[in-house]
This record gives C-alpha cells, structure tokens and sequence, in this order.
C-alpha cells in the first residue's frame, strides 16, 4: 500500500489542481513521494495535450490591472469550475495578466508569443499548466487601453462568491476623478453596452433594427402615418439599451451615463468588457 494520507492527496491537488482520480494513481506510482507524483503528473498531462485540444473551456477567470494610465484585461480560460478556483490556476493568470502588462500586448496572439523572463514563450507556459493541471487552457482574449491622457479604471466582479472573477471591465476616462471612472467600470459590467457611442454601431445593425421596428409596428396595426415617428423611437431606444453613454446610469436611473460625465466634467474614451465564456 502506498505511503501516502488524505491530507498528501489534498496538498497535492491544491499545488497543481490536478483531479483526485489522477493525484491518487500518480501518488501510488510514486509510492507516496510528493516530488515524484508531481512529475508524473506533468508527463502524463503532457501526452495529452493533444488530446485536450478539441474539448471544451467554459470555465475560468477574467484579471485586469491598470495603472500608469494603461489598463490591461485577460481572459484565461479553462474546463471545470474545480480548476477555475484552484491556486495554480490564479498564479497563472496572474503571471500572465503581468507579462501582458510587460509586453504590451493588446491581443491574445501577441501575448502567446511573447517570451517571459525564464526565456519560454506565454505559449509554452499555458502548454506546461495544462500538462500540470491534466485540463485545457487558454489565453481567450486580451484587451489594452491606454490613452494618450486621462483615466483607467479596472473593475472585477464575482458571480459566484466562490470562483474568481468572472466579469473584467476597463474604461478610458479624460477628465473626472477616479471614483466617476470606477463608477462607469461598475456600469458598463451590469449592464453590458455594446458601443460606446452610437457611431460605432454598425450602419447595417441599426438598418435592421430599423426593419424590424417597422414590421413588428405594421403588425401591430399601426397607422402609417405614425410609422415613422415610431420606428425613429424604437431604435432610439435600441440605441439607449446598447450604447454606453446613452444608458440610464446604474447608480442614478434618471441620469444617462453621458449627462454623469458631463457633470462630473469627464468624457468617456474606451472601454473594454470580458465575461467568462461569452
């Protein structure tokens, strides 16, 4: 029987967020020694990496960080919520959030290429976690801002008190203080816009928001002569449910985020929203 307790299949878990199944049988061929285990667990994880390629990664965490007046958001992502939460997998994510702060990088390609400090690339890091670990990751998307003046506010929210933050915001501020700028970050992350303002909504989206208003009016037995006015308003009201500075703001409904910037003398210049697996 194998020298090993609860407690070292426990231990060894947590350091590598390996599943129960797999650090017991690396335990018993390893007849209990912790530093062996650990290195059966990366050769077997590494074999199948190949394997894990097609699976599926709806799990894992969002990390932001801006400071300096540059604001930087990674998405990392995993298989199982057991994972997600796990040590390991939150020193990865914060070793990669960092080198991305490092390198610059504003995508998630150019952040996989990028060398670290040991001389591996960021892909070879993720590629060495999931031969650890024994699941899939990746490095989903990355996001950058920094604005040639102004503010950038980072804000992280749990959806479960148990997993790590599952929505990541960064917004570009000039003007205002810091609190009118986290204040935005905490909106844009409840209520999700698509657009900070309505020129960036594609001209053939607002066309067929444009179509659809109108037939829905039609079937509706509207009189055509209001067609118009009622079609202008509905898409209006697409444009007040989807574009940031046209939002009623979360803290004060009666107010759009526009009209709090502008008392808070501030001007909204970028922003950038990740939730977990969408």
């Amino acid at each position: 029987m194998a020298n090993y307790t609860t407690a070292d299949i426990k231990t060894l878990r947590q350091q590598t967020g390996a599943g129960m199944l797999d650090v017991k049988k690396a335990l018993d061929e390893a007849d209990g020694d912790h530093v062996k285990a650990t290195e059966i667990l990366r050769t077997k994880g590494q074999k199948g990496v190949t394997k894990r390629e097609g699976r599926t990664t709806s799990n894992g965490l969002v990390a932001a960080k801006a400071e300096n007046g540059v604001g930087t958001l990674v998405e990392i992502l995993c298989e199982t919520d057991f994972v997600a939460k796990s040590a390991p997998f939150i020193a990865l994510s914060e070793q990669v959030l960092q080198q991305a702060i490092d390198s610059s990088a504003a995508d998630a390609d150019t952040l996989l290429r990028s060398t670290l400090a040991d001389g591996q690339t960021v892909q070879e890091l993720i590629d060495g976690a999931n031969a650890t670990i024994g699941e899939k990751i990746e490095v989903k998307r990355v996001a950058r801002l920094a604005p040639e003046s102004g503010n950038v506010a980072a804000y992280l929210h749990k959806t479960s008190p148990d997993l790590p933050a599952q929505i990541g915001v960064l917004v570009a501020i000039a003007g205002g203080d810091d609190q009118v700028a986290r204040d935005v970050a905490m909106h844009v992350a409840a209520f999700s816009p698509t657009a900070l303002t309505r020129d960036e909504i594609p001209a053939d989206t607002v066309e067929n928001e444009r179509r659809i208003a109108e037939a829905t009016a039609k079937q509706e037995g509207k009189p055509e002569a209001a067609l118009s006015r009622i079609v202008e308003g509905r898409v209006n009201g697409y444009f007040k449910e989807n574009v940031l500075v046209e939002q009623a703001f979360a803290k004060d409904p009666k107010k759009s985020v526009g009209q709090v910037l502008k008392d808070a003398q501030a001007e909204a210049q970028a922003f950038a929203r990740f939730r977990v697996g969408s």
